[in-house]
């Protein structure tokens, strides 16, 4: 029988207990107590431990259970990264939100994301440790998280699309611009998905990261390492704004059959019409979605 879904939430929680007690190395995790705290049966604590034994963080001994194997106290994000993507989606976004509207300050700690967000504590460092490595948060020097600078006003949002336009046409009449035939393959592909149905679907998450993506392979093409480098720091620093742009999904049919002509243009080797319709997609983007305020 498959691991209930619910064995990576449970292990995040075993994780919590451990770091909560607190308990150490060697300790014992008995699977009954533990059912009994998170009220639910033996099986899925089982599969939960097994899966913390096949990461090293417990050991199983015969006829005795399940043994710490190490400190807790630095792998709450670890297991935690394993938990449903949809896990917490909803705080992700609000807390999205609350920074882009300045609600909160440039500094926080896990105990306040717990108390502003109800959440566990493994659940907020999964969001925190998310947040990480897409690049607008960063763990502090002993306890807390700081926000990075990330684009919070409408100027701002325009001058990073005026950069794009600058950059991506320029990128494309590069001497020695190549077509990674294998990325533009699957790039064809993610574009013919999203117009099959998936902008209903996808979150607004997954949508940022193909669109960027996408960008980015472009860019990537010019073989300029200064030029790859840039795009990916403006599509970092625009995430945030962009999750709220994307609320509006009218766009993305339109989007995705201008990323098929690029990719049309560029695959003809025309690098000057591909640049010239670059430059018109993306101005014709920043028309449509950088009137307003974000906050």
């Amino acid at each position: 029988m498959p691991p209930s879904p619910l064995t990576p939430q449970i292990a995040a929680r075993i994780i919590d207990y451990a770091r909560d007690q607190p308990l150490r190395a060697n300790d014992h995790l008995p699977a009954q107590k533990l059912a009994d705290l998170f009220r639910v049966s033996r099986s899925p604590v089982n599969d939960a431990l097994k899966l913390l034994e096949a990461r090293g963080v417990v050991r199983r001994e015969a006829n005795r259970g399940f043994f710490l194997a190490q400190d807790p106290a630095a792998l709450a994000a670890e297991i935690a990264a394993d938990a449903s993507p949809e896990a917490g989606e909803e705080a992700y976004f609000q807390l999205a939100d609350d920074r882009l509207s300045g609600r909160l300050p440039d500094r926080v700690s896990e105990n306040e994301i717990m108390r502003r967000y109800d959440l566990s504590r493994s659940e907020a460092i999964r969001i925190l440790t998310r947040m990480a490595r897409e690049g607008w948060v960063e763990r502090l020097p002993g306890k807390g998280w700081g926000f990075l600078p990330v684009l919070t006003s409408s100027e701002a949002y325009r001058m990073a699309y005026q950069f794009r336009i600058a950059i991506e046409p320029a990128a494309i009449l590069q001497p020695g611009y190549t077509v990674d035939e294998e990325a533009f393959r699957r790039a064809r592909a993610q574009q013919q998905a999203l117009l099959d149905g998936d902008y209903r679907t996808l979150s607004r998450t997954k949508l940022f990261e193909i669109n960027s993506q996408f960008h980015e392979m472009i860019v990537a093409g010019s073989g300029n390492l200064y030029f790859i480098e840039s795009i990916k720091r403006v599509n970092a620093s625009r995430r945030l704004a962009e999750y709220r742009k994307t609320v509006d999904r009218s766009r993305l049919v339109g989007q995705s059959l201008e990323h098929l002509r690029i990719l049309e243009l560029l695959e003809a080797g025309d690098f000057t019409k591909a640049a010239e319709f670059i430059r018109f997609h993306l101005d014709y983007a920043l028309k449509l979605k950088a009137d307003g305020t974000l906050g």
